[in-house]
């Protein structure tokens, strides 16, 4: 049996959201795509863990305690003495959240192939990364591939969300480096606008195939307010989102990723696994911040079965 469904590895951030127009008040709370994957899949039911490394910083302990407190197991994580987290500021605006990244050097981006665990990686039975935990640095990126070879040697699912920050790195660099990743994924979960600058392609049937041909078993293409369009091969089908009354879609697409591998896992049906992401990631916009928000096993099952 495997140790734990999923596995995600990236970077943790400590997230300030602003409360007020004054800028003045911030309410502390976490990010980091691949954390929030482990938390949201973890709050559906999945066994997760992390995999990263923290500051020796009250940061870091918040993170440990977090994690703690999720269900995550966070045994692996490494803990580097006179190094520091990354944090994240969000402000609100006319044209929605905007985000200030101060991660530059954190703990995270000095993770190098050689501190991999070799074996909670191959006894997971899904390894989840993003593009994202390879454009913080080259080491970094190193070990993401390290890791992705080393899971598809083992036999374990490669599941991969492109997620391009071009705060992080170039956009010719980003595509070479995703578009190789993606290609060595079993589960690619790339959003649209994202993908449109990564393929050069604009229709998501296009972006689909895209994948398709590249390698990827299953493809879940998020369109926003439109659903999730989920190709595989001789198939695809769009499913539509789910409608809300939505306060911060941050961390909206990692919901969607957790709960979709959850599903996912449980069912084997990617259709079945993208309603299930769908409505996971619209009632995590019911509130402010990345995790705090995230539904429940219990919440998702309500809200799917109002029809």
């Amino acid at each position: 049996m495997a140790a734990f469904d999923i596995l995600a590895f990236g970077e943790p951030l400590m997230e300030f959201a602003q409360l007020d127009d004054t800028r003045r008040h911030y309410l502390p709370g976490f990010g980091g795509d691949t954390s929030n994957v482990a938390i949201a899949a973890a709050r559906l039911g999945a066994k997760t863990a992390v995999f990263t490394a923290v500051g020796d910083d009250s940061f870091g302990r918040d993170f440990l305690k977090l994690w703690d407190e999720e269900g995550v197991d966070r045994s692996s994580v490494i803990t580097m003495p006179g190094e520091r987290t990354g944090i994240y500021f969000i402000s609100y605006g006319p044209n929605g959240h905007e985000f200030s990244y101060y991660r530059a050097g954190s703990a995270a981006s000095l993770v190098t192939p050689s501190l991999l665990p070799l074996d909670l990686i191959g006894s997971s039975r899904v390894l989840h990364l993003s593009g994202i935990s390879q454009a913080i640095s080259v080491s970094a990126c190193d070990a993401c591939f390290a890791a992705v070879r080393h899971a598809r040697a083992k036999g374990v699912v490669v599941s991969y969300d492109t997620n391009l920050r071009l705060r992080l790195w170039p956009l010719d660099r980003a595509r070479a480096v995703i578009n190789a990743t993606a290609q060595l994924a079993d589960i690619v979960l790339p959003g649209l606008d994202d993908a449109r600058q990564l393929t050069g392609l604009d229709r998501p049937e296009d972006i689909c195939d895209f994948y398709l041909k590249g390698g990827a078993r299953i493809v879940a293409l998020t369109l926003g307010k439109d659903g999730t369009m989920v190709a595989v091969p001789g198939e695809r089908r769009l499913i539509p989102g789910r409608p809300v009354k939505a306060v911060d879609a941050t961390g909206a697409g990692d919901t969607f990723d957790g709960g979709f591998l959850v599903e996912w896992l449980r069912s084997g049906d990617p259709f079945a696994a993208a309603a299930y992401g769908n409505a996971a990631a619209a009632l995590s916009t019911l509130g402010h911040g990345a995790v705090a928000p995230m539904p429940r096993a219990a919440d998702v099952a309500t809200f799917m079965a109002q029809g």
